[in-house]
């Protein structure tokens, strides 16, 4: 973060350091976090969806309060807390996380039905979802879908019940898409960004660009070109692009090599779960992490269309980081106790 951060926050804020010293608090408040969450007993989740799901929701609604939501780019996302700026929508995924795993276990092989299995969690994903949605963030709307795709799968809803509602997902993504203009545009450039070099696909063909100057070993640690104010957002959404051209496919391959080290324990800790609840904990959390991870890559490598999607633990935000801390000693604490 420091090396991808460092000209921008002397530029914007007169201090090298800016973003490595915030991101440094964050990270000592996430992991003393995680530890707490290590040692807590998974079966008082349970006890907790509700009021959980209920505060959730009280931070989303007050995003739309005058005073407290923070418009950044033409999008309420961040409720302003005075010294930082907290993101509600992870918070949400977490929680979420919790309300399936307590739902779908409580309801066992009732799951294989549609009015007790997949509707009334859609429906109250839902709710969660279009408040997201209004912020506007249909980058977090897409992957709390796809991520409650997987959810009900595992948790045993028929295979018909989740591909009708993909296909009747998908002309209301479409029809969203559509509706807003910076969004179609990013669909254009997303399917040819070099007709587009200096506005639509300005982004993506600099994260290209970034990665292919990294060649095997990278520029060295500190010296890409690609930070130098020509990609945008290289500390946050496309931090891998900076690991790419510094340290070329070597490390980019570590990275990868680290986040399916972490879906691969992430899933043995859930076959190996002491009960059903715990089991579903660990599937949703593992696969929330590992599916942002992965449209993540696609967007920076342009296979996948544009979203303000960060990069787990890598990428610049205090929400992201703080909450998939927090979501680390969930997994911890259910595989101590398996």
């Amino acid at each position: 973060i420091y090396s991808a951060s460092s000209l921008l926050a002397a530029h914007r804020y007169g201090d090298g350091y800016y973003f490595l010293k915030r991101q440094g608090v964050f990270c000592l408040l996430g992991l003393v976090l995680m530890i707490l969450a290590k040692n807590i007993p998974p079966v008082l989740y349970r006890k907790t969806v509700y009021p959980l799901l209920g505060f959730s929701l009280v931070l989303l609604l007050l995003l739309f309060v005058p005073g407290f939501g923070v418009n950044v780019g033409g999008a309420t996302r961040w409720l302003s807390l005075g010294f930082f700026a907290f993101q509600p929508s992870e918070l949400v995924k977490l929680v979420l996380a919790f309300f399936m795993a307590y739902s779908m276990s409580k309801k066992g092989h009732e799951m294989a039905r549609f009015t007790k299995g997949l509707l009334p969690h859609v429906a109250i994903a839902g709710v969660f979802m279009g408040l997201i949605l209004i912020q506007p963030d249909l980058g977090t709307f897409i992957i709390i879908g796809a991520w409650l795709m997987i959810l009900l799968f595992v948790g045993g809803v028929r295979i018909h019940h989740v591909l009708s509602l993909v296909l009747l997902s998908a002309p209301l993504l479409w029809w969203l898409i559509l509706h807003k203009g910076y969004r179609w545009n990013r669909w254009k450039a997303f399917l040819n960004p070099w007709e587009y070099p200096l506005d639509l696909g300005y982004q993506i063909i600099h994260s290209l660009l970034a990665i292919g100057s990294g060649g095997i070993f990278g520029v060295g640690l500190g010296n890409s070109k690609q930070k130098l104010f020509y990609l945008p957002e290289p500390h946050t959404d496309f931090i891998l692009p900076i690991v790419a051209e510094e340290l070329g496919l070597l490390g980019i391959t570590f990275v990868v090599a680290l986040f399916s080290i972490l879906i691969v324990r992430g899933i043995k800790i859930a076959l190996t779960a002491g009960d059903l609840y715990s089991s579903y904990l660990a599937v949703g959390i593992t696969s929330l992490l590992g599916l942002q991870a992965v449209i993540n890559m696609g967007v920076v490598m342009g296979l996948l269309p544009t979203k303000g999607l960060t990069l787990p633990f890598m990428s610049y935000g205090g929400s992201s980081l703080v909450i998939s801390l927090i979501g680390m000693g969930v997994l911890m604490s259910i595989s101590a106790r398996r």
